[in-house]
Parts: structure tokens; C-alpha cells; sequence
């Protein structure tokens, strides 16, 4: 990490408004991520609204206290979220995501962000759920 890097972060309720406020933080963190190729940028866009998609309507925790955090990171080489949430783990195998059929109602998220970014990864860290997209610049 280098003075250069622009960095931004978001601790919000696990709601769906939260949503607003990360299509701001993004909007803000663009202007000065410097130049990005527009299909890197939606595809990046994409993934991170997805997950952040998921996070509310899936995330289960005690009480209606749920909270995330929204880390932005561009670099000379990549663009980095970094996403932690308080609720349940998902019952997921990211090595077996794959697109939805077009008759069903949902299960594209994922899907759509491994699309979008060039490596999605999950982890637990205590009792956070981490998810981290990253994708090269070029």
C-alpha cells in the first residue's frame, strides 16, 4: 500500500438503503481511482453491488442490529472490496456457483460477481462473514 492508494469505507446497517449509500461511496471513490476501462468498472460495480445484494437479503445475525463494512481500495494494479458482515456464514461452495436458469427467480448474484471481478473470495474471521472481489486494472 502506497500514499498513492485511494481508499474508502462504509459501516452501514445491513438494510436495503444501504445500498444507496454504496453506489455513493463508489461514485465517490471513482473520481479518484484514476482511469479504469469502463467494462473493468461495471464489471467491478456489478460484483460489489451483488454481493452487498446478498449481504442484505441473506445475512442473518441476532436482533435487527445487523451491520456491515464496505472497504475500497484502488491500487497501481488492482481495485479491491473488501465486504464484513456480522450475520450467519453462508451455506455456500464458491467453486460450484453457477448462473441460474432463466426459470428461476433468483441465485445469479454470485454468479454475476465472479463474472464482473477477476477473483471472489470468502472466509469467516471470528464471527464476520469477509468477502473479497478484486480485479486487475487492465
Amino acid at each position: 500500500m502506497t500514499e498513492d492508494d485511494v481508499r474508502r469505507s462504509l459501516d452501514a446497517a445491513v438494510a436495503p438503503s444501504s445500498l444507496d449509500a454504496i453506489f455513493d461511496l463508489l461514485a465517490e471513490w471513482w473520481q479518484e481511482a484514476g482511469e479504469v476501462a469502463p467494462a473493468t468498472r461495471f464489471g467491478f460495480e456489478t460484483a460489489v453491488i451483488e454481493i452487498a445484494g446478498n449481504i442484505v437479503e441473506h445475512s442473518r445475525g441476532e436482533g435487527d442490529e445487523r451491520r456491515f463494512t464496505l472497504d475500497l481500495l484502488a491500487d497501481v494494479d488492482t481495485l479491491t472490496a473488501t465486504f464484513r458482515d456480522d450475520g450467519d456464514p453462508p451455506l455456500l461452495d464458491l467453486a460450484s456457483v453457477r448462473m441460474a436458469d432463466a426459470d428461476e427467480e433468483s441465485g445469479r448474484g454470485l454468479a454475476l460477481a465472479s463474472a464482473g471481478v477477476d477473483e471472489v473470495g470468502f472466509h469467516r474471521d471470528g464471527d464476520r462473514n469477509v468477502w473479497t472481489l478484486q480485479t486487475r486494472r487492465t
